[in-house]
């Protein structure tokens, strides 16, 4: 790792992005929402929206869409490793507006966030990423107080 992407001291690190941020725009391409596994946690709040959402009970969620994974609740991914609710035809995500916000967060997940590297390796996947609406470190820094920062 270079001296761009990470630097140590002994107080902190600076990240790559602290300096001007990075640019991103969803172009609802639906190459985030699947192609390689993963877990896709959701919270008990956002079970309830989605089964609303869907017109189902939380039961019928929980037996058709959810599986435990780590003793937690995640989406299921189809055999192709595409989240559940990604429609095959479309590329469009089925429940958008109630998306766990797992999937809003993407692509500022720690993993994708710590190396410029790795950022970039999606980002030549990722038709939004390094386009669009620029987001600033400050913002970028709120993403890392929330409780589900440690689960991305």
């Amino acid at each position: 790792m270079s001296k761009d992407q990470k630097q140590h001291t002994e107080q902190s690190e600076v990240y790559w992005w602290e300096l001007d941020g990075v640019r991103f725009e969803c172009k609802q391409c639906g190459t985030c929402c699947g192609g390689e596994p993963g877990a896709i946690w959701v919270t008990t709040k956002e079970i309830s929206d989605i089964a609303a959402f869907l017109g189902i009970d939380e039961q019928e969620l929980r037996a058709k869409y959810l599986t435990r994974n780590e003793g937690r609740s995640s989406i299921k991914e189809q055999d192709n490793f595409d989240c559940v609710f990604l429609s095959r035809n479309k590329k469009l995500c089925e429940i958008y507006k109630v998306r766990p916000l797992q999937c809003s967060l993407f692509p500022f997940w720690p993993t994708l966030l710590k190396d410029q590297n790795i950022w970039n390796y999606y980002a030549a996947i990722c038709p939004g990423m390094n386009q669009g609406k620029l987001y600033p470190p400050e913002m970028i820094k709120s993403f890392q107080n929330m409780e589900i920062w440690q689960d991305l």
